[in-house]
């Protein structure tokens, strides 16, 4: 029997979106079973599909199913909607439902079925898709807190579609426990159908490697420098690491971002290396050749980052949250610095942290496979089976997926 997964983002497979989430969805679509059968529903970053139209493409060495529904410049989806009309979401989301009817049928040629999304906004065109839904919930973050996109402007609208989606869902997945809790708290009929599973990590392609032993010490940061990671922090930490050092410092940064949008940048421009965007095993290359990582965040679901990071036998300096506890030990794999009310004493804590950082591995008091076992229980090898089990269990309870009524979509050209 052959499972079919309908995984609905935001994303082209060929292209250079880069974050956690879309860390998750690569990993879905490279390690799924040979039981299971992928269709991608995402955008074309490149302009050269037909939009609505099926395409089979190669991806790190597995065959997918991709269907773009909205075709969206690379370089426009790196930047922060300013308005609603400019939202990737929002495009994604309508483009899904144009071409619903082709989605529907796309999503049946398996012996049993599912969907997965990873943000609320599409919840209600994954429930008119007829399977079952696996909802996983990436972040945790509250009003108030900083955000680029428009939720923070519109954070009614994201928690209205937060209770849709979650009551829609057959099964919800919190990547951090701290999503599980608040729905214990809030939520107990959603909490009766949720779990705690963080996103995976790729431990082969994240190797542990000897730290480098020249005498430049090297911080990198691999993601997305959205406001909540707090760039200005992170910007500042280095800027006073390098004063500490002695100018023997690099900060490497791997994403798409443009870090001159944060003032603070213009500090530490001078020793920071650009790597722009780069495949997982760029970012592993790149990794062993630093020291150590850095996280500012205000809140995080479960970085990619940090796991990879940990994985490839590198320590992390961070903004404590709590789902860092298990990972982060000092003396082992790390330190945590609880977030003051003042940025300066928060800059100046985090750089002596990293001043210490250094010192031990230049002692050798650190070992990268130590830190590397850290991650031992959020592999790819142990978590992937079990979120794959979980669809495919769905699709043998639901032997006669619901089909509900739809019209046809107006535009018959139809992550």
């Amino acid at each position: 029997m052959v499972h079919r997964i309908t995984l609905l983002h935001s994303i082209d497979p060929r292209g250079g979106k880069v974050g956690g989430v879309e860390t998750h969805v690569r990993l879905m679509l490279s390690r799924h079973p040979d039981t299971v059968s992928m269709l991608l529903v995402g955008i074309d970053e490149r302009g050269d599909l037909e939009i609505g139209k099926p395409v089979r493409v190669e991806f790190d060495g597995r065959s997918i199913d991709f269907l773009p529904v909205v075709h969206i410049p690379g370089e426009t989806m790196h930047a922060a909607a300013k308005k609603i009309s400019q939202s990737v979401t929002l495009r994604f989301t309508l483009g899904i439902l144009r071409h619903l009817a082709t989605i529907r049928r796309l999503s049946a040629s398996g012996d049993t079925a599912s969907t997965e999304i990873e943000r609320f906004e599409q919840a209600i065109p994954a429930w008119l898709i007829g399977h079952p839904v696996v909802q996983l919930v990436h972040n945790e973050g509250t009003k108030g807190d900083k955000m680029d996109s428009l939720l923070g402007r519109y954070w009614w609208l994201h928690r209205l579609s937060e209770k849709i989606a979650l009551a829609l869902a057959t099964r919800v997945v919190g990547v951090n426990p701290n999503i599980i809790a608040r729905y214990e708290r809030e939520m107990p009929s959603i909490a009766r159908k949720s779990e705690f599973m963080t996103v995976s990590v790729d431990t082969e392609r994240f190797p542990a490697a000897a730290f480098p032993t020249d005498d430049v010490f090297r911080v990198v940061f691999a993601g997305r420098l959205d406001a909540f990671k707090d760039p200005p922090l992170m910007f500042e930490t280095l800027r006073r690491l390098h004063a500490k050092l002695g100018g023997k410092l690099e900060f490497h940064y791997v994403g798409t971002s443009d870090p001159h949008r944060d003032k603070e940048f213009a500090a530490i421009e001078p020793f920071t290396v650009r790597h722009g965007f780069q495949t997982g095993d760029g970012v592993s290359a790149i990794m062993r050749t630093c020291h150590a990582g850095i996280l500012t965040s205000y809140f995080e679901g479960m970085p990619c980052y940090l796991l990879e990071a940990l994985s490839s036998g590198r320590p992390v300096g961070a903004i404590r949250l709590s789902q860092y506890d298990p990972l982060i030990e000092a003396g082992v794999s790390g330190f945590l610095v609880e977030r003051p009310e003042d940025r300066a004493a928060a800059a100046e804590a985090m750089a002596d942290g990293f001043v210490r950082l250094a010192a031990d591995i230049a002692a050798g008091h650190l070992d990268p496979e130590a830190i590397r076992a850290k991650v031992t229980p959020y592999s790819v090898a142990v978590q992937m089976p079990k979120l794959f089990e979980r669809h495919t269990a769905l699709g043998r309870n639901r032997s006669r997926p619901h089909q509900p009524a739809v019209a046809s979509p107006a535009n018959s050209r139809s992550h």
